[in-house]
């Protein structure tokens, strides 16, 4: 339903309750018409306080503009053109329309009609049941306030007061509101109600609990026929929710379709997996429970919590794939990916993370760093286990680079076809490097004085570091190896083919990974 409507419903019935005109007829220029007695088994005239009484018995029939009423037993003034109902009350408005009770006053001056006792309120589309109603006939608005039940179809709502537009077909509920169906359990401290249409308009507090998820909402709709919803926030109010046994999802609006499995939140997105233990934040989020997916696009970001050092990571688009059991299978990172951890970065076009075994699979020209270490190739495999890296692959081009620890104008550089790099406490201690393997290294005393610089050329080598930086290199296959004074080195031979330091583009903090410098750059 539109706000403005919405809204319009909802002042307009605040209107009436602070005006009194919610059943009365000061309003309106309704023209006056006496009660009309139409049948009765038995009349007693009788005078009370100067007031002549009729009191009819047995098989009562009136009639007042064009509305019939059956009782019992009534006692008639037909000066103050008002009666009194007993037993088995029946009013009959219309052919849509009925009234039942075990007593009624009713004034022919006013046309409202309060009703006590059994009371029952049906309709083409609903029954009303409550001890005590008063129903307004220039209003067509029925009240109650000592608790009542209307069944509608198969929902089944419930509260403390209530106002029926039986025109409309709208009834505003309020105080201890309860609507049941056999999909949701809604429990509510105000709600707007179509008879017709079978939609709810939120306009408090409320939570929708069904079979597998509960919805909480402060304005918005729910359409019991379609089992759909429009959450809402109310402003200053609290974020609309939908949340599973697995999965909790918030938005600044949230529409749901149960019957598709489709919930989709927009602007302050949230969505955390307690399985995982993983949050995704963004603007726009499309979670398909049945497809077994979530999209989260719009400043899209995933968080990898861990007491001690999570990983924050961002991308364009987060695709998180849910297995059989609605368990976080896979997350896929596309286009512009960076991701922050304290002693890990990376940055690539995209990047799968598999929850199975914590491997990060990177593509696009992806980079990673580690400590001094910029590490590079065409594809980028990282094995993990209990938050800490194992091991890596690096496949095609592969490229390590590190600043040398007493000149940041220098680099030791490790070149190959593919490598395969060993972590230990997530520092790299080895590195195995497989075809075409070449080095340059600045070989230094203990002091940091310079003794030359290393240029090595093999087929295979492996390569041991310490403290962060190399201690030894294993060659195989022919190597080619040779220490060089600095001074005899020429200086354009310092870097090795396809060099390309990428420090300016390393996030530095977790509020980095959405900074990004034009297009990643070619490295081949």
């Amino acid at each position: 339903m539109p706000v403005a409507e919405h809204l319009k419903k909802y002042f307009i019935l605040i209107l009436l309750i602070l005006t009194g005109t919610l059943v009365s007829t000061s309003t309106f220029a309704q023209k006056k018409t006496k009660i009309n007695l139409i049948d009765a088994n038995e009349l007693i005239g009788q005078t009370v306080n100067g007031v002549e009484l009729n009191i009819f018995v047995g098989n009562v029939v009136f009639e007042h503009d064009s509305a019939y009423l059956y009782c019992d037993s009534a006692v008639f003034s037909s000066a103050q053109n008002n009666l009194r109902a007993y037993k088995n009350v029946h009013i009959f408005i219309s052919d849509t329309l009925s009234l039942y009770s075990d007593e009624l006053d009713y004034s022919g001056n006013t046309r409202v009609a309060t009703m006590t006792g059994n009371v029952k309120l049906v309709d083409n589309d609903a029954t009303l049941t409550t001890d005590r109603l008063i129903y307004g006939r220039n209003t067509g608005i029925a009240y109650y306030s000592t608790g009542g039940k209307i069944v509608n179809e198969d929902n089944v709502l419930t509260s403390r007061r209530g106002y029926y537009y039986t025109d409309l077909k709208d009834i505003y509920f309020k105080e201890d509101v309860v609507f049941d169906n056999p999909e949701y359990h809604l429990v509510s401290d105000s709600l707007i109600y179509n008879t017709a249409t079978e939609i709810a308009d939120i306009s408090g507090p409320t939570t929708i609990t069904g079979e597998d998820e509960l919805l909480y909402a402060e304005d918005g709709w729910y359409d019991a026929k379609s089992d759909r919803a429009k959450l809402k926030i109310w402003p200053n109010g609290q974020n609309p929710y939908l949340s599973f046994k697995e999965q909790y999802l918030s938005g600044d609006s949230i529409y749901y379709d149960k019957e598709a499995g489709i919930g989709q939140a927009f602007s302050n997105v949230f969505l955390k997996d307690s399985l995982q233990n993983m949050i995704v934040t963004g603007n726009f989020a499309d979670y398909r429970r049945q497809d077994g997916f979530a999209f989260i696009t719009d400043s899209a970001q995933a968080i990898f919590i861990d007491k001690k050092d999570s990983l924050y990571m961002h991308s364009d688009t987060l695709k998180l794939i849910f297995d059989s059991l609605q368990s976080p299978f896979a997350l896929q990172a596309f286009y512009k990916t960076k991701y922050y951890k304290t002693d890990m970065q990376g940055m690539c076009d995209s990047l799968v993370y598999m929850f199975a075994d914590s491997t990060i699979s990177m593509f696009g020209q992806p980079a990673l760093w580690t400590q001094e270490n910029q590490l590079t190739a065409n594809k980028i495999k990282i094995f993990s286990s209990g938050q800490k890296i194992d091991s890596m692959q690096m496949t095609n081009l592969s490229f390590i680079i590190s600043t040398d620890k007493f000149d940041i104008e220098k680099f030791n550089q490790i070149k190959g076809r593919d490598m395969v790099g060993y972590f230990e406490d997530n520092e790299l201690n080895k590195i195995n490097v497989q075809g075409n393997s070449e080095t340059i290294y600045f070989v230094r005393e203990e002091d940091g004085a310079l003794i030359g610089i290393n240029k090595a050329l093999a087929s295979n080598m492996s390569i041991i570091i310490g403290d962060r930086q190399l201690t030894d290199i294993f060659y195989y296959d022919k190597p080619d190896a040779h220490l060089i004074p600095e001074s005899s080195y020429p200086e354009q031979e310092l870097k090795l083919k396809n060099f390309k330091w990428l420090g300016t583009q390393r996030p530095n903090n977790r509020y980095d990974i959405f900074k990004w410098d034009g297009i990643i750059p070619v490295l081949n």
